[in-house]
């Protein structure tokens, strides 16, 4: 349901549907807003979505002739996306703290005009002044973190229960459709116009829309206001340290999250680089080793989530850790196998994909399973945790699939390493044709004409 109002009837009194006009505010009254208000707010936020997400990876789909135009060495040419991450990440703390105590519409329209404004300037840097080009890539990743934090949370104030899980699962569909349509943008831009400037003057115009829209359709609830939870007015704000505290008793996840992440990344692609010396195999190995140990690990954390917590982190810190050491090392393996000239093509895929078939679908799916679950149970909390538990459960299996396909993986991947390295365009011809299936581990029967 969202937070939305029920048209007077006669006489004043609330009827039982429509959609009119929302009563005056005041501190007794819940906050309310007609449904299609809510649906066009929603679409609107999932709109500069996409556009967000776009800004991201514009830069992949022209990034030789940018190099070329600032003459910017390969070594450096990685720094672009360094600069828009960590500008991105050290603003997200900010923006979160405005969102929480001011305008949210506000600080997102400032996010919009940040990332557009510095896109457009980018297009008419001059050759010499690269650095600031490095910079206006940052200015575009405060711009971003602005909106990557704040958009939810408005959603969430919108929406409640079912339809805010499927609204968050459309809003995050997007981002592996803007990631890949950012990359198509950029491409098809500058092969039409021959200048990659332009490709930074396209977005602009579409943002401009976005800006509009989000002006004129997408309202600032109270927070918590679509659970009726409204803040009192005159009740004292707490400040930003003690909003970290108190974050902080319920981060227990998060902390695992980031710690055993950075320490899977670590460890796998150490492993990787110490095994290849005697596995040629050694990379999707390793991948299927890690997803079929932590398949199990994940699943008794969360069968012994009910029974002992502190087991259930400690299976939950060596699936996660177990997890991650696939990062570095599918990306290692991705690029062994494609030819140089596809490899910004196949980044660009690989991240589509990966996200269509994970983050962006996953949680509407999990969400959906646990609603089925809970149809035919009491209402009560423990109810509640079951059917989320048990849907989680379907994560653990999907894992150990993956793990399945590594195996596979490591059969095809010396043939397909072999055929990456051929010289010239990488299409066989008839002469070498028979060696390079035997090398991929099929058996082709090559005649002469």
């Amino acid at each position: 349901m969202s937070a939305e109002c029920r048209e007077p009837g006669p006489g004043g009194h609330s009827g039982a549907s429509g959609s009119g006009a929302c009563l005056p505010r005041s501190t007794s009254a819940p906050w309310c807003l007609p449904r299609w208000r809510a649906r066009a707010a929603a679409a609107v936020l999932c709109y500069v979505n996409l556009l967000n997400y776009m800004n991201w990876f514009i830069v992949a789909g022209m990034l030789l002739d940018i190099q070329n135009f600032f003459q910017i060495q390969d070594s450096n040419a990685g720094l672009l996306q360094t600069v828009f991450i960590c500008c991105l990440l050290l603003s997200a703390p900010v923006f979160g703290y405005l969102g929480d105590r001011h305008s949210r519409k506000a600080t997102l329209s400032i996010g919009i005009l940040l990332w557009s404004g510095a896109g457009l300037a980018s297009s008419f840097i001059s050759p010499q002044y690269s650095w600031l080009f490095f910079l206006s890539r940052g200015v575009v990743g405060i711009g971003s973190a602005s909106y990557s934090t704040i958009a939810p949370t408005v959603l969430g104030d919108l929406f409640v229960r079912d339809q805010r899980t499927r609204v968050l699962a459309i809003f995050y569909i997007f981002i592996p459709v803007g990631s890949g349509l950012g990359y198509v943008l950029g491409s098809a831009v500058l092969q039409l116009t021959g200048n990659w400037r332009w490709g930074f003057r396209v977005m602009p115009c579409l943002e401009a829309v976005a800006l509009i829209l989000l002006i004129a359709l997408v309202p600032d609830p109270p927070r918590g206001a679509a659970e009726k939870q409204e803040e009192a007015v005159g009740t004292p704000r707490s400040s930003w340290c003690e909003d970290v505290r108190y974050l902080g008793r319920n981060l227990i996840f998060g902390i695992l999250t980031v710690v055993t992440g950075i320490i899977g990344v670590v460890l796998g692609a150490e492993a990787s680089r110490r095994y290849k010396k005697v596995n040629p195999r050694a990379e999707p190995l390793i991948c299927a080793c890690s997803l079929l140990t932590a398949a199990p690990c994940l699943y008794l954390a969360l069968v012994l989530a009910p029974v002992t917590l502190l087991a259930s982190y400690v299976f939950l810190a060596l699936g996660e850790l177990l997890l991650s050491c696939n990062w570095a090392v599918v990306a290692d393996i991705l690029l062994s196998v494609v030819l140089p000239r596809c490899r910004g093509t196949a980044e660009a895929l690989q991240i589509t994909v990966g996200h269509v078939l994970g983050d962006a679908g996953s949680p509407y799916v999990t969400g959906l399973i646990s609603g089925i679950l809970r149809a035919g149970r009491p209402d009560s909390y423990l109810q509640s945790f079951l059917s989320l538990q048990q849907s989680f459960l379907c994560c653990t299996f999907v894992i150990a699939l993956g793990g399945g396909c590594f195996l596979l993986t490591a059969l095809r991947l010396e043939g397909d390493q072999a055929l990456a390295r051929q010289p010239g365009t990488g299409t066989p011809d008839s002469k070498d044709a028979e060696s390079r299936a035997l090398l991929s581990g099929t058996r082709v029967a090559a005649e002469d004409p």
